[in-house]
């Protein structure tokens, strides 16, 4: 079995993400589409989308339910908003495609499911985005639509090399039908499982975060403290992996320096704000400081 690597100083040093110098414009920094949000949760798709940005990505775009859209465009002032049609639970309506349509094509990584709250719904909105054509995006599947993945594997085919997961373990049980404690006994090699599988990054998210590749590659970080259990906290995590993959950080490089990035800058907002209490909003504007110059 391949060993597993710590994820820390010095895989940071000899892993960076992508230099971008002299010449640099916002659209070869990378361009993000983020999918997501829902009547119960709109602000979700700020979370991630702030996160993409503060990891250096150049454009954002947020996909989100029309009631939601103008408030988002608001509080985050330097993204576009696409407003999508809504069903009658407050989730994207299926109807929702030919929209999508040139938001895809325009973009270098996307980001999908931060927020839903309907798994019929993630599902429908997965099936939409395998339509397209997406040849050249790199992909994150996130919250609810990481269990929609379950029945789409040869569809996600396409992905292949291009794609990272990010389940917590109750949803590497939706994704997998383990039962959590089985996840918890063996995380590495549900993980690896899954990467293989799918021909994707996994990242297992928990006190202590796995992630693997299919090729084995297997990254291990014991965690950015207690205060990072918190709500929107993965939606941050979604966003800086797909802040990364846009600039062109390879997925293990992407998914390794994105949950770093993340749970470093919870141990620093934990030294001012408390070990606990402090929110998932508060933990992007850490990222620059850690980022290499």
């Amino acid at each position: 079995m391949t060993d597993t690597i710590p994820l820390d100083s010095n895989w940071i040093a000899a892993n960076p993400p992508p230099v971008h110098g002299s010449g640099t414009t916002k659209n070869s920094r990378g361009r993000v589409l983020a999918i997501g949000g829902s009547a119960m949760v709109p602000g979700a798709l700020r979370l991630t989308g702030e996160a993409a940005l503060r990891v250096g990505a150049g454009k954002l775009q947020m996909a989100t339910i029309a009631s939601a859209a103008i408030g988002l465009g608001l509080v985050v002032p330097e993204a576009g908003v696409l407003a999508l049609p809504q069903d009658a639970d407050g989730e994207i309506a299926g109807t929702a495609g030919p929209l999508l349509e040139e938001s895809l094509k325009g973009c270098d990584t996307l980001v999908i499911g931060p927020g839903m709250g309907s798994t019929d719904a993630a599902k429908t909105l997965l099936r939409l985005i395998l339509t397209q054509p997406c040849d050249k995006v790199t992909l994150v599947v996130d919250a609810l639509a990481i269990g929609s993945a379950r029945d789409m594997r040869e569809a996600l085919a396409a992905f292949d090399g291009r794609m990272v997961f990010t389940p917590h373990h109750g949803e590497m049980a939706m994704l997998t039908g383990l039962e959590e404690d089985m996840i918890a006994q063996s995380p590495e090699k549900v993980a690896r499982d899954v990467a293989v599988q799918y021909g994707a990054v996994v990242v297992l998210k928990g006190s202590d975060t796995v992630i693997t590749a299919p090729d084995g590659t297997t990254l291990h970080y014991g965690g950015g403290g207690t205060g990072l259990a918190t709500g929107g906290s993965g939606d941050v995590l979604a966003g800086a992996i797909g802040g990364l993959l846009s600039r062109g950080a390879s997925p293990i490089i992407a998914a390794g320096w994105g949950v770093w990035l993340h749970g470093q800058s919870g141990r620093r907002v934990a030294t001012t704000s408390g070990p606990i209490g402090f929110l998932a909003r508060e933990v992007p504007a850490e990222f620059p400081r850690l980022l290499p110059q």
